[in-house]
């Protein structure tokens, strides 16, 4: 493998304004609670469909469980089986091998890609803010290192480019060829299958020769360079990846197997269409049973739903802390009420961001599970009663 050195420079550039006035504070402030608003709103449709998204799924991949039908052989297409869900496991076949003529490379996989890297500079940027003589002054550290890049860096965006200019475009383009017929035993994959083909692999260039005069080959790559050990801006480097290894190689191995869950048309494998309304069109790598499989699915389900529901709940409590942020510029040049304000504030919108997520989860199940929505609807005013039961009951008089 060759090393590069690289070559890291930098710089520091201050800037300075005045510091703004109580009315602009407010205005900016204005501003934000509109923001706040948009994003607060935007949180209840995301928590709302989420629920509803992830109910339909978990109805369809049951559905899907309930109707599935193991193949016998998948090397022999059964009309009895036409229109239904099958379930089948076997080895990945391509009709032909896929081919870089540029560097004297074939392989027979369902993907080929070729990534290109350009040595180029690249700016990195750190900056701290601080107040002096009434002044907001901003002290930014520009740094610039050469690194191998995949995509083209624009220079014309530095700092300063004199001294850290990159080339335009690469000479040399990346693609990913993937190959037009793709089957499992005498079943052709449609194409939404074999988008899901995507464990990509570097391919090894050890028993590859040096394609053209111009290029070495380094461990795994092929460089454009005079001398990779000591790369220059501009500088190439090839690699490349395969998805799929679709028959026996005496380098890389066997061909993959696959697991497939989809309708059978004919001698095609397509998207099943449920009642619930979801599309049935499984790949997974290995050789799973359909429950094994289904159980894969209902996991992925599972973890998005709690992923978007925690970004709803991120959405909700930003947009609610936005909406009142004015509250805190009102006192914002008194230090200590700022900061008991500030508190107060963000507990204020962790609550109600709380309460609100549940209540739009709740109301979203009630459409499909009301014993679930009833529970989950009286969590949501657990905060509202901790919060409540905080605040120091008022003395008598």
């Amino acid at each position: 493998q060759f090393s590069d050195t690289g070559s890291r420079k930098e710089h520091v550039k201050i800037t300075s304004e005045s510091k703004p006035g109580f009315l602009e504070r407010l205005s900016e402030t204005s501003g934000g609670m509109l923001m706040g608003l948009v994003t607060f709103l935007l949180s209840f449709y995301l928590l709302f469909t989420n629920e509803g998204r992830a109910l339909r799924t978990a109805k369809s991949l049951d559905e899907g469980l309930s109707l599935v039908i193991p193949l016998d052989s998948i090397h022999s297409v059964s009309q009895q089986n036409e229109g239904r869900l099958v379930h089948l496991a076997g080895a990945l076949s391509t009709s032909k091998p896929l081919f870089d003529p540029s560097y004297g490379l074939s392989i027979q996989a369902v993907k080929l890609k070729r990534n290109v890297e350009m040595y180029q500079w690249v700016e990195y940027e750190d900056s701290t803010e601080y107040e002096e003589n009434g002044e907001i002054k901003k002290e930014t550290k520009y740094s610039y290192n050469t690194e191998w890049k995949s995509e083209v860096v624009n220079s014309r965006n530095f700092d300063r480019e004199i001294g850290h200019k990159n080339p335009s475009a690469m000479a040399v383009e990346s693609f990913t060829a993937v190959s037009p017929n793709v089957q499992v035993g005498s079943f052709v994959l449609s194409k939404g299958l074999v988008e899901k083909i995507d464990d990509f692999k570097q391919l090894s260039l050890s028993n590859l020769e040096d394609p053209h005069a111009d290029v070495t080959r380094g461990g795994d790559y092929f460089y454009h360079s005079d001398n990779p050990r000591r790369p220059e801006v501009g500088d190439l480097r090839v690699s490349f990846f395969y998805a799929g290894l679709s028959g026996d190689d005496p380098h890389l191995g066997s061909a993959d197997k696959v697991t497939v869950i989809a309708r059978q048309r004919g001698d095609q494998l397509v998207p099943y269409h449920t009642k619930s309304g979801d599309i049935l069109q499984i790949l997974y790598p290995g050789d799973l049973s359909a429950e094994e499989v289904f159980q894969k699915e209902h996991e992925s389900n599972s973890m998005k739903t709690w992923a978007l529901r925690a970004a709803g709940w991120l959405a909700m409590f930003v947009g609610i802390s936005l909406m009142t942020r004015i509250f805190y510029t009102l006192v914002d040049w008194f230090p200590v009420v700022r900061d008991l304000v500030n508190i107060g504030l963000k507990a204020f919108a962790f609550c109600v961001a709380s309460s609100l997520s549940l209540l739009t989860i709740s109301v979203a199940w009630l459409f499909y599970r009301p014993l679930w929505a009833l529970l989950v609807g009286l969590l949501s005013v657990v905060p509202i009663v901790v919060a409540k039961s905080r605040v120091p009951p008022k003395k008598q008089q």
